[in-house]
């Protein structure tokens, strides 16, 4: 087992659409192609890129993370069993590194990562959803994930009824549930933002027949306490589907503070980056497991290794792992969330493209989709995104 190649490129995401707390005009996404060679006459390619909200990270990859895997030798890769051992991989990778600091580093382990189990899938055969179920489901996954759309981002020029026709159109593909941003209106009050913002609600609820639980919003950590608490008590008559990142997602005592306040779902953990970071969440966010939704993203924290930690502490503290719905909207988290029971998964039907979405021919029916029977995590079943894989 040895690595053959890896090769790192940066494309553009960037987008004239902005949430409430940062724009996307300047985005960007590293993506890698790692090539293994099994020792018995099988060489394939791996892809990993990293979800939208963070940038590119082609210093970190070339100084320290490609380096280190490049130096991995057949005792590192190669499992007892002859498979890929990602996890010895990613200890490499990590090794020099000091604790803490989960910031872009976690960014460019994740690239890696992602191609890496991807290409473990395609050595032994299978979709990366089988493999996973295989080795820490007893072979159980499940037959479909639910999904939503994620949209209704602000737009130069886009008014209340643009932002209806938008969830129309998710509707017309097969979602059932829809997210929009709130909190976006720059300088502008609280009493007046919530305003402006409760007439954006309440139009898009109307297209939904008044059905609040197929809405979620989110504020994407723009909040500070005061504003969070006057939103949150506007929002509770509704019965949202979740009310989400309303605070700086490392603020945890105030979020305890909410969770006390605010009655139905809350959701947030997009921006936490390592099993440590979403213990701290667990034991002093004040979340509820019973109802809250954790959005831990896998790639952008660290990759699956670290994912399978994370999942390993909340069912220590009592949380199932169908409370976790990942942030990313990509196929790397899809695969995991039939592979391993998660509660489903993002999806940007509109944005964010080519990484956004999934594969060509799998279709949402009434919110639910189907994973394809391909080995790996399926990127060459995307056509778009493949148009920019097959290049590396």
């Amino acid at each position: 087992m040895r690595i053959a190649s890896i090769r790192q490129g940066v494309v553009p995401i960037s987008s004239a659409i902005a949430n409430a707390y940062i724009d996307f005009s300047k985005m960007t996404a590293s993506v890698v192609a790692v090539t293994v060679e099994d020792g018995a006459g099988r060489r394939v390619t791996g892809y990993g890129f990293n979800s939208n909200g963070r940038y590119a990270q082609p210093g970190l990859l070339a100084e320290r993370f490609i380096p280190r895997l490049e130096a991995c030798d057949e005792t590192v890769l190669a499992a007892a069993d002859g498979t890929l051992n990602v996890h010895g991989a990613w200890a490499a990778m990590m090794r020099n590194e000091k604790p803490g600091g989960h910031g872009d580093r976690s960014v460019a382990v994740g690239v890696l990562d992602m191609a890496l189990w991807d290409a473990a899938a395609k050595l032994e055969g299978k979709p990366l959803w089988r493999l996973l179920a295989d080795r820490y489901r007893g072979g159980e996954a499940d037959e479909a994930a639910w999904v939503y759309a994620a949209g209704g981002y602000y737009y130069p020029g886009k008014d209340v009824e643009a932002l209806v026709e938008e969830m129309k159109r998710y509707l017309g593909l097969g979602y059932t549930t829809v997210k929009m941003k709130i909190g976006g209106a720059p300088g502008t009050a609280i009493r007046d933002a919530l305003k402006e913002d409760l007439a954006r609600i309440e139009a898009v609820l109307k297209l939904l027949g008044g059905d609040g639980s197929r809405l979620a919003v989110d504020v994407n950590g723009r909040f500070g306490l005061h504003a969070a608490l006057a939103y949150g008590a506007a929002l509770a008559p509704f019965n949202l589907r979740w009310y989400e990142e309303p605070l700086d997602p490392l603020d945890f005592a105030t979020h305890a503070t909410l969770a006390e306040h605010y009655a139905p779902p809350l959701a947030t953990g997009e921006n936490l980056f390592s099993m440590l970071d979403a213990r701290n969440l667990i034991r002093h966010g004040g979340l509820r497991p019973d109802r809250d939704i954790l959005q831990f993203d896998p790639a952008l924290s660290y990759g699956l290794v670290e994912y399978l930690r994370t999942l390993e502490m909340l069912q220590a503290h009592g949380w199932s792992p169908r409370r976790c719905v990942p942030h990313g909207g990509h196929q790397f988290a899809l695969n995991i969330a039939v592979g391993l029971g998660l509660g489903g998964n993002e999806s940007y039907p509109e944005v964010f493209a080519p990484f956004g979405g999934f594969a060509t021919d799998t279709p949402v029916v009434e919110g639910r989709i189907r994973m394809p029977d391909l080995p790996g995590i399926g990127f060459e079943a995307k056509n778009d995104l493949w148009a920019v894989l097959k290049d590396l």
